[in-house]
């Protein structure tokens, strides 16, 4: 092994899965829960169907605020139903005015 090579990052950096979704409820603190859609071919018509799949995310400094297109990447279990962590934000959504 050669002493000058410089460290490579961790193998397992590499295989976490990145999902985009929108930000369903942020009501918690430092959590989010994020709508995922996904399109799935019909076994028997070929026709391809909209799925959706909820997750809880941690959002460290709480600025995801409901509409928020966001990036989530899979971490280690944070709680019971929280293993999934916000990486950025990537559309926010519209700020609506009370009148």
């Amino acid at each position: 092994m050669n002493a000058t090579a410089t460290p490579q990052p961790a193998a397992h950096a590499k295989n976490k899965r990145k999902l985009v979704g929108r930000v369903v409820s942020s009501k918690m603190q430092k959590s989010v829960t994020v709508s995922v859609e996904r399109l799935v071919r019909h076994p028997a018509y070929g026709k391809f169907i909209r799925r959706t799949t909820t997750i809880m995310a941690h959002d460290e400094e709480g600025t995801c605020r409901e509409g928020d297109t966001v990036a989530i990447v899979e971490c280690r279990p944070i709680s019971k139903r929280k293993a999934w962590r916000v990486v950025e934000i990537v559309e926010r959504a519209p700020v609506e005015s009370e009148a």
